[in-house]
């Protein structure tokens, strides 16, 4: 989707700015990812990776870039901070310096970009671009425009006692181009939060970039509840190594349009854990695309994706595992489980395998249902009226991905979410 020249000329100048004051290494790498982005433009729901996802609106609303941070409430923002987290904010794409506490030393470097083109240049030119296996108009629109980001790397055997927490808050309908570098030598270990919040319809364009050596351990978590009229690309791309181990949980809550990218190689003995939850409700469009490649022999993928659309809401999945040539003693497994709660709402499900080795276990399921009227029907009989019985079922299957988050102060915070989703239902009020 090639945009027209008056849209496109001021990105070509924010990020000719952003080369001038870069190092050579990332300098070359803005100009041709903005000759890219120049040539092709966004995604078109011709590509078919994209063909149930149309991002027109994005040339449509014009949205100007973040000049700079927005104001913000600093108490309404560190309500949303996690207790016993390390902390990184950023406003509009840019740190907020007070708001955030990265500063770990020894071992373990986790700093904005800023700082981190300033003293750890080695470490991004290492590790910068390694894991992306995507070739498309939003990464080449990230790597020419984003302004902000930040850098986790922990040197071979370290563990971060704990989680890390970077929250991205929208206050403009602008568009805050992120990127993160997250890379964790042999055998150490870390777990990355990434909340993006909104208080206006601006757009998100993000990339996370993982690297794990040898048996090291990541899970990451991502929470998009972006205000109603927000527009969000995030892709999350992790390269692992032998044995390497990497969780990642998605909750995508938020937004009018919403498309996440998650992208695992893995080598040998390497594992990935999969999981997610939409729910698309009002006239909210959900998307995630799921790359699996097993590139080495007896690696192991678990897969498990929900949804519920309701309204007019549509959610997207997209799962795609790859076994490549060689890669036998392969366990993978994929599923997928829907909601479909309204005759307006619509739910599109396309899990694939592609296997090209022979001595594999590899499978997938997608169901697409409503609720169990049977259920229903059971709670209505013990005095609870039909829309609470309803209501009580969805809170079920809900709660079943929350209570499967092991990291205790997120987990409070999602069935907090949770709550005032389902107007604080009274559990224990009801026959």
């Amino acid at each position: 989707m090639s945009l027209p020249a008056e849209i496109l000329e001021p990105y070509r100048l924010r990020s000719a700015s952003l080369a001038d004051n870069d190092p050579v290494w990332l300098a070359g790498l803005r100009h041709r990812a903005m000759a890219c982005f120049a040539e092709r433009g966004f995604p078109s729901p011709r590509a078919e990776d994209w063909k149930y996802t149309n991002v027109t609106a994005i040339e449509r609303k014009r949205f100007p870039l973040a000049a700079a941070p927005g104001e913000v409430d600093a108490a309404w923002v560190k309500a949303r901070l996690l207790p016993d987290c390390w902390h990184l904010v950023l406003i509009d794409g840019y740190v907020h310096h007070d708001l955030s506490h990265p500063a770990l030393a020894g071992d373990v470097v986790f700093c904005d970009m800023g700082a981190a083109l300033r003293r750890h240049a080695d470490l991004l030119t290492q590790g910068f671009g390694q894991a992306v296996d995507e070739d498309h108009g939003f990464i080449d629109f990230n790597t020419a425009l984003f302004h902000g980001g930040a850098l986790i790397y922990l040197k071979a055997g370290t563990r971060l006692a704990q989680p890390i927490q970077i929250l991205h808050l929208q206050t403009q309908e602008a568009i805050a181009p992120t990127r993160h570098l997250i890379v964790l030598e042999g055998g150490s270990e870390a777990t990355v939060i990434e909340s993006f919040i909104g208080r206006a319809g601006g757009l998100t364009a993000h990339v996370t970039e993982a690297v794990l050596d040898r048996e090291a351990r990541l899970r990451h978590f991502k929470i998009q509840e972006e205000h109603d009229r927000a527009v969000h690309f995030g892709g999350f791309y992790v390269q692992q190594a032998t044995g390497a181990r990497c969780r990642q949980v998605h909750f995508a809550l938020g937004g009018l349009l919403a498309r996440s990218e998650i992208h695992h190689r893995l080598g040998r003995g390497g594992e990935a854990i999969l999981e997610g939850l939409h729910w698309a409700d009002g006239r909210r469009h959900l998307d995630s695309h799921i790359r699996l490649i097993h590139a080495e022999p007896e690696g192991a993928s678990r897969e498990t994706y929900k949804a519920i659309a309701e309204q007019r809401g549509r959610s997207v999945f997209q799962g795609r595992i790859v076994v490549e040539p060689g890669a036998q003693k392969t366990d993978a497994v994929m599923n997928n489980r829907n909601l479909l709660l309204s005759d307006d709402a619509e739910i599109d499900s396309k899990p694939q395998l592609e296997i090209y080795a022979d001595d594999v276990q590899c499978t997938h399921g997608v169901t697409v249902g409503q609720l169990d009227e049977n259920a229903l029907f059971y709670l209505e009989t013990r005095g609870i009226d039909r829309e609470a019985a309803r209501q009580l079922l969805l809170y079920g299957f809900v709660n079943e991905c929350i209570e499967a988050v092991d990291v205790e102060p997120l987990r409070a915070y999602l069935h907090r979410r949770l709550d005032s989703r389902f107007n604080a239902i009274e559990l224990e009020d009801l026959p």
